[in-house]
């Protein structure tokens, strides 16, 4: 079985897991932004030395240093040179809002759904798994973490959810199924729960999280996969809606109308 992943250390390691389709900046900085903007990456952290980042995520080192000058240019990150010098963290939160918003209006509705469908496939077979194959120490740790989650703000919420979906994938004792938990965190984390901005789906999300340990620890791998599959799903119906609502925004700023959109996030 592989190693549970540990509240705090899965959503890094998903941040620093080597790219698919390596090579490209333009998939470090939107990795590395990612992080910093949901605050896995925390204001004042260094962050690895360049040819260190560049052999975590499988790219070229000069493909590192032109995503760490572009991060630069954006303001999350300040360079220091000789000693004590590296590439630091500069963002302490101004902004993120505005920055998720720019990732999820460049993704199209079809790239959603697609996406969906593949991290609820990938998901919701972990958590029917997890539920035949984890023992009763794996479901006490997977309390343990809940009990010690915060989901006080949308951040936090964020990275517990993250740290829980990969807690289940890890119970499933599927190294390959951890692996690509660990990559479409990385890839698509930070868009897929953006609904967790509103305090009620939050607590919805936390009750999930519930029924979901309920039916791990009931062996029911049908309700951990339903309750998982769902789960993607509403959020996916969220980001569409999100999605609407900020284009509408946008042409009624371009028309020079002052009425705002009446959706606030999708239906739960």
């Amino acid at each position: 079985m592989p190693q549970s992943i540990r509240a705090g250390s899965g959503t890094r390691a998903a941040i620093f897991a080597p790219l698919d389709g390596a090579g490209r900046a333009e998939l470090v900085l939107q990795r590395l932004t990612d992080a910093i903007v949901l605050g896995v990456l925390h204001d004042g952290e260094r962050l690895p030395s360049e040819a260190e980042l560049a052999r975590q995520l499988g790219v070229a080192t000069v493909t590192a240093r032109e995503a760490l000058e572009i991060l630069r240019r954006n303001n999350l990150v300040h360079t220091k040179r000789g000693r004590d010098g590296g590439s630091f963290v500069t963002f302490t939160g101004g902004g993120a809002t505005d920055l998720q918003d720019d990732r999820l209006l460049a993704w199209s509705r079809v790239q959603m759904r697609d996406l969906g469908v593949h991290y609820s496939a990938i998901a919701g077979l972990a958590a029917e798994l997890a539920a035949d194959r984890a023992s009763a120490a794996d479901i006490s740790n997977l309390e343990h973490i809940l009990d010690h989650t915060d989901a006080g703000t949308a951040d936090a919420a964020r990275r517990g959810q993250g740290t829980f979906r990969l807690e289940v994938a890890a119970l499933s004792q599927s190294p390959r199924l951890v692996r690509e938990e660990l990559r479409l965190q990385a890839e698509f984390g930070s868009l897929l729960w953006l609904s967790l901005r509103e305090p009620l789906r939050r607590e919805r999300c936390k009750a999930v999280q519930r029924e979901t340990v309920a039916a791990l620890v009931a062996e029911d791998g049908a309700r951990a996969r339903q309750l998982t599959v769902s789960q993607i799903t509403e959020s996916i119906e969220w980001l569409i809606e999100a999605k609407a609502v900020l284009e509408q925004k946008g042409r009624s700023t371009m028309t020079g109308s002052t009425s705002s959109p009446v959706p606030t996030g999708a239906p739960a």
